[in-house]
């Protein structure tokens, strides 16, 4: 009889998290609330399978706003060395050239602030885009970040050891929604 703890322990499931995404869109409607134009940015990659669950959670909450949904696509994973570029790189994509975000409400969505650069990436790229309102939403929150950025709604707030890695599982990527730890290196 194996007794030994699993590799990556699971530190919530399908279930909890489904919850954790209603509670989110609970919070992000409340800030929404009165907007009638809204654009809803995930970061490539889990932020935009989590923004299109938000998507349909928000139709629920906000049936009269019109939300418009797109992705940024952004290559800088602080959280796991083995993805990690020197550089946050945002690659604009060619359908995203001539946007215009000014009198929209624009909230972007991750799974996890680690230290911000995703995020701050992000929103300079928004900001430069025209959005005025600007929002920040993360599965994730590890209340460590050292940019000047915020969670303004965060489902969940895990403070772990700094050698330790929040794995959120999202599909497509993942078969399975959830969230694990993993021991970083020793």
């Amino acid at each position: 009889m194996d007794t030994s703890e699993p590799l990556h322990p699971t530190l919530y499931d399908t279930a909890a998290l489904q919850l954790v995404l209603d509670d989110m869109a609970v919070q992000l409607a409340a800030r929404l609330h009165g907007q009638e134009r809204i654009t809803l940015v995930g970061i490539r990659r889990r932020g935009a399978p989590l923004a299109d669950r938000l998507h349909v959670r928000l139709r629920q909450h906000l049936p009269l706003a019109h939300i418009e949904r797109l992705d940024l696509a952004i290559k800088r994973y602080a959280d796991d060395l083995t993805l990690l570029h020197p550089q946050t790189q945002l690659t604009e994509q060619p359908e995203h050239g001539q946007i215009d975000l000014g009198g929209r409400a624009t909230v972007v969505v991750d799974d996890v602030l680690y230290f911000g650069f995703s995020l701050m990436k992000a929103a300079q790229y928004l900001l430069g885009k025209g959005a005025r309102c600007l929002h920040t939403v993360v599965l994730v929150d590890r209340r460590c970040a050292t940019l000047p950025i915020h969670a303004d709604v965060a489902g969940l707030a895990l403070q772990v050891a700094p050698g330790q890695v929040v794995e959120c599982h999202v599909p497509p990527f993942e078969p399975t929604l959830q969230i694990v730890l993993v021991a970083g290196a020793a």
